[in-house]
């Protein structure tokens, strides 16, 4: 009796990609660039060798594919927040919220960052849809800002781009010094410090982009 054929194992091609760029994103930010090893990745992605280099060549496109990874998750994240519709300050103190938490829950994000900014922003310089991928963060920003400025809230002639590294800058800090922090300074870096650090962040922000003579509420 013949039995029936065995239907082949259809591969996922999509959740493949997820896991290797999850296990590349993990193994760049733990060992750098250089130190990387596409067999770890391969393990921890449960894949073989063949089928990343089938999906994304060798190992400097997977770096690049897994650090525009990383910036396609966090912008995904801020996308959430709906800045464009809320106010001003909760538009900042939302935003200002998620990335510092970003940076604490996914570890990796400053790891790549630190990782490309040693290598001299070369990989980054190459993925050709980086300025596509951050335009919707920065158009959320301008339309909070305009209708700030509109309503006599906030002051004009701010920048979104340069607001917006001002915010990153002051959320990376702690949590990409927060060992020799913890250190030297007997901070914490705890759930309590990280909200307070928070607050303080919005608070000095909001007073800045307070229009001059605007009463404090």
């Amino acid at each position: 009796m013949n039995q029936p054929a065995t239907k082949p194992v259809k591969r996922d091609a999509a959740a493949s990609k997820r896991r290797i760029l999850k296990a590349a994103l993990a193994e760049f930010a733990a060992h750098g660039h250089a130190g990387a090893r596409i067999d770890t990745i391969a393990e921890r992605a449960a894949v073989s060798k063949p089928m990343i280099y089938s999906y994304f060549g060798d190992k400097e496109e997977l770096y690049k594919a897994a650090l525009r990874e990383s910036y396609v998750q966090i912008r995904q994240g801020e996308r959430k927040l709906k800045l464009e519709d809320l106010s001003p300050e909760e538009a900042v103190r939302e935003l200002v919220d998620f990335t510092l938490r970003h940076f604490v829950s996914k570890p990796w994000f400053i790891s790549m960052l630190n990782t490309e900014n040693l290598l001299g922003g070369d990989a980054i310089r190459q993925i050709g849809d980086v300025a596509e991928i951050q335009s919707p963060l920065i158009e959320s920003i301008r339309q909070f800002l305009q209708r700030g400025v509109a309503a006599g809230h906030i002051r004009e002639g701010v920048d979104p781009v340069e607001l917006y590294i001002t915010i990153a800058s002051l959320c990376y800090f702690p949590v990409s010094n927060k060992h020799t922090l913890r250190a030297v300074f007997k901070v914490p870096i705890d759930e309590e410090w990280l909200d307070q650090r928070a607050a303080m962040i919005s608070d000095m922000l909001t007073c800045y982009l307070r229009r001059p003579g605007q009463e404090t509420s």
